[in-house]
């Protein structure tokens, strides 16, 4: 972990570049959108975060703020600290102690949910805790609160990921840029000549092979939707089952949203030497059960890298531990701060459309307002074009 004085020079450097979540706060600052109100986040703490934070507070907020799952900076952690926010927990890599670490927020009552991955709205929805709205960041949160929590949210929450913003300039670039980024930084391989398989084709999905195959690695896609497996073959990638394409696999990346996708059956099948890495946000989509029972041995071999010793004596490695690999190994950057100056700015703009207009929106989960969305895409272009 680096100093406090590190976290101030990261967080810094994410601030001045993130111009259109500045220029929100400075609005924030004047008009006290969320003034007396609690706002319950679960959320990677890291320096872009800590930006968000910040413009939440400068608008009034109180925050009270917990990690995901292996990705808290805990310098960060420290400066948010430092700074009035109270946040719970540390970092954590198991999964009861994480969401001892939700329950905690929880406990604070918020009047608003900044959520990632549906853990904080579930347990709202357990407890018929009394929420004014929430916002969910994540695929795997839309997932949950459209499925495991279907018709039981009786507050309306602005799902992000379903704006058009997120999903073009966060979930394919972003997400594609960090993914190999972190693919390169942790390994110190090279791409070219590697045949990188791709498990699951929505925008992160894409995003990953569209960046591997520009680096010069062999990409295949594995997508079980057949309108997406399409697109896939329509934009030149080769197209298999699970099983077809892992056994040719050099690194296989999953990127589904869902829960054991890679089982028994694939590991069976990986050729020696593989790497096993996970870009989506729970740590569930790599069996890592199925993974230890099938392993004879288990090495860490460097910072996020572990090597398992398969009984047939092929070696597998898996990065990260099965968490999102992109937030994880030697300093982690995630995604570029560009894009989540964008999110972030979906995220600030959907919480105080729900401080001061929850009742006009539905209950449950839905959609950012579109003139969220078209404003904060018309900036964007500014922005980019001022860059």
């Amino acid at each position: 972990m680096g100093t406090t004085a590190d976290a101030r020079r990261r967080i810094e450097w994410a601030r001045q570049h993130m111009t259109l979540l500045g220029e929100i706060a400075d609005r924030f600052e004047a008009a006290a959108p969320f003034g007396d109100m609690t706002i319950g986040v679960s959320l990677h703490l890291e320096p872009k975060t800590a930006v968000l934070i910040a413009a939440l507070q400068r608008g009034g907020a109180s925050v009270v703020a917990t990690g995901n799952l292996g990705t808290t900076q805990e310098d960060v952690a420290a400066v948010l600290r430092a700074e009035g926010t109270e946040v719970i927990g540390s970092y954590e890599t198991d999964l009861d102690r994480h969401l001892v670490n939700v329950k905690a927020v929880a406990a604070h009552n918020p009047n608003l949910l900044l959520d990632n991955g549906g853990d904080l709205a579930f347990l709202a929805v357990e407890n018929g805790a009394v929420v004014q709205g929430g916002t969910e960041e994540t695929t795997s949160g839309a997932f949950r609160l459209r499925e495991d929590l279907a018709g039981r949210v009786d507050f309306p929450v602005i799902v992000i990921n379903d704006s058009p913003l997120k999903a073009i300039v966060e979930n394919k670039h972003a997400v594609g840029q960090s993914v190999l980024e972190s693919f390169l930084r942790m390994t110190n391989l090279m791409p070219q000549g590697k045949r990188f398989v791709v498990v699951g084709y929505g925008w992160c999905g894409r995003g990953i092979a569209h960046y591997a195959r520009s680096l010069g690695a062999g990409v295949t896609i594995v997508e079980i939707d057949e309108i997406k497996a399409l697109e896939a073959a329509m934009d030149g990638f080769p197209v298999d089952d699970l099983p077809g394409a892992a056994a040719d696999a050099s690194v296989l990346i999953t990127a589904t949203g869902r829960t054991g996708v890679v089982g028994q059956e694939v590991l069976d099948v990986l050729p020696d030497r593989s790497i096993l890495a996970n870009a989506g946000h729970f740590d569930t989509e790599i069996d890592i059960d199925a993974l230890n029972y099938r392993s004879s041995d288990v090495a860490p071999l460097d910072a996020g890298i572990d090597a398992y010793q398969m009984g047939d004596g092929r070696t597998v490695y898996l990065l990260n531990g099965g968490r999102m690999f992109n937030l994880g190994g030697r300093a982690p950057k995630g995604n570029s701060i560009e894009s989540m100056d964008l999110g972030f700015s979906l995220q600030a703009l959907s919480l105080e459309r729900l401080a001061s207009a929850s009742a006009t929106l539905e209950t449950g989960p839905q959609p950012v307002p579109d003139d969220i969305n078209r404003t904060l895409a018309a900036a964007m272009v500014r922005a980019i074009n001022r860059s």
